[in-house]
């Protein structure tokens, strides 16, 4: 093994050209750690947040948190992995490199019948879409969702999940293009929100209001995903594409039916290993029963990551995006 690596470093914060490729020493697993050789790493917008400074964080870094390699090498004290393991991750940091360094705890062994490409792009956007039906509001036959960008990677797998469940969904969308893709994932509705106002459009479809909207966008459809609930529904918020949501008085919330609000994170529904390999297990047996379909929409050579971030801030994925050390 060379002692050079390649990998993206971060030593300020600013838009997609503060990403540049270096070489930099090859990292040596210590105690409890595995050194991982990188098939393909997952592109977030949380990744995006913290290059432009919305999320401060630590410099200089590797950044990125979820991907999916080979185990070359494990440090004392490691148990459940061993060189030549398949494995995945999300929240693991320094995933934008040819080898990372990764917690065991917080990885997951890959099953044979699924390439290391589907592993990395199912799980930070697959247990996303997993914690959000199964935990944050449990989804069932009487409920019904929406689901804001439901062309985008959250939003397939979390359509497919929800009607896995025998939930009613909803989605928006921005093009027909979008609409088509939301509804192969099996939407049962589809709002171009660019055409008409997305809340008077969930009113005329459900009078009621829905019981939950999951919203990964933020600024743009905060306020108006509550006038989508019916009275004690649930607004999930669990990304800000458009940008931070604005501050609200908590009695909002009662003038809108008594609502409840809610802005998880992934971390705390993956913290235990338990819960973890369970999330994953769910997710990687759905795909290779065929049941759940992980779209990969484009890649990119690992140098090309400041064109993969611009890609993404351009709102126009329909599907996950990797990048190929």
């Amino acid at each position: 093994m060379s002692n050079q690596v390649r990998a993206i470093q971060l030593t300020e914060t600013g838009g997609p050209e503060v990403l540049r490729l270096e070489e930099v020493e090859t990292p040596s697993p210590g105690p409890g750690q595995a050194l991982v050789r990188v098939e393909a790493a997952g592109l977030n917008f949380f990744d995006t947040y913290q290059r432009s400074g919305a999320y401060p964080t630590k410099l200089p870094k590797v950044p990125g948190s979820e991907g999916a390699g080979v185990v070359e090498a494990v440090g004392d004290g490691v148990e459940n992995l061993a060189e030549g393991d398949r494995v995945a991750w999300a929240g693991q940091p320094g995933s934008y490199a040819e080898r990372v360094l990764v917690d065991p705890a917080g990885v997951v062994t890959v099953p044979d019948g699924i390439d290391l490409r589907t592993a990395a792009a199912v799980m930070l956007q697959g247990m996303t879409a997993h914690y959000l039906a199964t935990s944050t509001f449990p989804l069932g036959p009487d409920h019904t969702a929406l689901v804001h960008a439901g062309a985008g990677g959250v939003g397939q797998l979390l359509i497919q999940i929800a009607k896995h469940r025998d939930a009613q969904v909803v989605t928006t969308v921005s093009t027909e293009e979008k609409a088509e893709v939301a509804r192969a994932a099996g939407a049962d509705e589809v709002i171009l929100y660019t055409e008409v106002d997305f809340a008077e459009e969930a009113a005329r479809l459900y009078g009621h209001g829905v019981d939950v909207v999951y919203d990964s966008v933020g600024r743009d459809t905060f306020l108006r995903s509550m006038d989508c609930l019916r009275p004690r529904g649930m607004l999930v918020l669990f990304g800000q594409s458009s940008g931070p949501a604005d501050p609200i008085d908590p009695q909002v919330l009662n003038s809108k039916g008594s609502i409840f609000l809610t802005r998880p994170t992934l971390g705390h529904y993956t913290a235990d290993p338990s819960e973890l390999r369970w999330r994953a297990d769910d997710l990687f047996s759905w795909i290779t029963s065929g049941k759940l379909d992980v779209r990969i929409d484009q890649t990119f050579p690992l140098a090309e990551a400041p064109e993969a971030h611009r890609y993404i801030e351009g709102r126009q994925t329909k599907g996950k995006v990797l990048l190929l050390p």
